[in-house]
């Protein structure tokens, strides 16, 4: 069985924040921005520490909607998305590439997070699945994320966190603009789809996709 026919997603409360460090705790950027990248404005990132990282996401972990959703593994956390409305994320409203595009409600989905021994099993498309479900279930009508383009060349594995463009697609999102910082850079694409509302959240999900 795949992984991803078999996952449980969750969203995140105070009492998976350990499931959560343990998933981060892995290695790479997920151990020291404790995805509080794009929550956090300004230009002094670099001078954020993991702990402080840690305490963004710890203050949200119990509001409604939560920050984002866990995907589990016969109970072992497995992987992440950040999805909520695009105003909770204060350097997103900043940036100048990836300004609003008009002045629509929309939700955001920034980040994901798979475990090394879940990797090319679906679990990314089983999370972005269960994203729009929690934002359908919160009331939201359109989600907006900013993928990576691999069709136009090499994506290196530290940018290929916001996703990739072709599983964005397939799962029934458009491209509505490309930008890029300057001629140097990748053009980044901001994709979008429309979602009906549903009157009661998403708390917990099972995956019933197949892997791809």
């Amino acid at each position: 069985m795949a992984v991803a026919d078999a996952l449980e997603i969750v969203p995140l409360t105070p009492d998976r924040l350990a499931d959560l460090g343990t998933l981060f705790g892995e290695g790479g950027d997920p151990k020291s921005c404790w995805c509080a990248f794009w929550r956090v404005g300004g230009s002094s990132w670099q001078d954020w520490t993991a702990r402080r990282n840690r305490a963004v996401l710890e203050g949200l972990a119990s509001r409604d909607p939560a920050p984002g959703l866990i995907a589990y593994a016969e109970g072992r956390p497995v992987g992440w998305v950040s999805v909520g409305p695009r105003e909770d994320y204060e350097r997103l409203e900043r940036s100048k590439v990836l300004a609003r595009i008009d002045d629509r409600p929309v939700w955001s989905v920034v980040c994901f997070v798979v475990s090394k021994s879940a990797r090319g099993r679906g679990v990314a498309t089983a999370l972005l699945d269960a994203a729009l479900d929690y934002a359908r279930g919160h009331g939201a009508t359109l989600v907006e994320a900013y993928p990576v383009d691999a069709s136009r060349g090499r994506v290196r594995p530290a940018s290929a966190y916001t996703g990739p463009l072709s599983m964005f697609e397939r799962a029934g999102f458009a491209v509505v603009e490309r930008r890029q910082w300057n001629a140097s850079t990748p053009v980044r694409p901001i994709v979008r789809r429309a979602i009906r509302r549903r009157r009661t959240p998403s708390a917990t999900r099972r995956s019933r996709h197949p892997s791809r």
